[in-house]
């Protein structure tokens, strides 16, 4: 299976009139205690559409959590997370509205790619036809029939996005997204998130490795055991860590 190369021409958001609610993601003062762990610690920052946000942090700095929170997954301790102004919970429709990818390791071994998504579609009254459109879209048509239990880590990669774009959401959230891919994968991957993007909507993307957000990322947030380091441009993340003469390599 080789990658899907594609340039970061936008995805237009269907539906969208001039007076509708921007999708843009929201932390204020997020807190998360689990007993006497801090996992997220007085968090607030924003995701704007139209950018790709890159949610950046060592393992355990709290950056799972924040986005499990944010898909009503877990709930806060204190604070808040809402995308348009609403806790997901609370989203109309909200597969149509937000897609999501935390974990791929959650398919059932004995379902095919194309039965795994049949089943997201009924259960969220989506079109039939999503499925073999988005299996297109990942590059995963050629292998629709195939047990998921045979899949590479990079294949279920793509399946984790395929399911999270089955809804045509205003608002994509991915953990770890790259991470397993091949080459040719990332290079796609990294195409296929900028030209939604550019399409006005809200991608917020989350990576251990600074080297992973660098090529696709307009806007770098940093976390560090649960809290808020850095928030800034790409560009000016750089530029703070060349001037305080840090190693941007990893």
């Amino acid at each position: 299976m080789t990658g899907i190369d594609h340039k970061p021409t936008a995805v237009p958001v269907p539906g969208r009139s001039p007076g509708e609610p921007v999708n843009t993601i929201s932390f204020h003062k997020l807190t998360k205690r689990y007993g006497p762990v801090l996992a997220v610690d007085n968090l607030s920052f924003d995701v704007p559409p139209g950018r790709v946000t890159g949610l950046l942090g060592p393992n355990g700095s709290g950056k799972t959590t924040t986005l499990r929170i944010l898909l009503g997954l877990a709930a806060p301790t204190s604070g808040t997370a809402t995308i348009a102004g609403l806790p997901y919970r609370q989203l109309p429709d909200p597969m149509r509205r937000v897609g999501a990818a935390l974990d791929s390791s959650t398919f059932h071994p004995g379902r095919s790619a194309a039965q795994h998504l049949r089943v997201i579609t009924t259960a969220a009254d989506l079109p039939p036809r999503r499925v073999d459109e988005v299996l297109d879209l990942v590059g995963l048509s050629d292998v629709a029939g195939r047990k998921v239990g045979g899949f590479s880590l990079g294949m279920r990669q793509r399946l984790s996005l395929a399911g999270a774009l089955l809804g045509n959401p205003r608002v994509l959230v991915l953990d770890e997204p790259l991470n397993g891919l091949d080459p040719d994968g990332i290079r796609w991957i990294r195409g296929l998130l900028r030209s939604l993007a550019a399409g006005d909507r809200t991608v917020l993307i989350s990576s251990h490795l600074l080297s992973e957000l660098a090529p696709i990322a307009d806007d770098v947030v940093v976390m560090s055991r649960g809290r808020l380091v850095a928030q800034a441009t790409l560009s000016e993340l750089f530029f703070d860590l060349v001037r305080n003469d840090q190693d941007i390599a990893a």
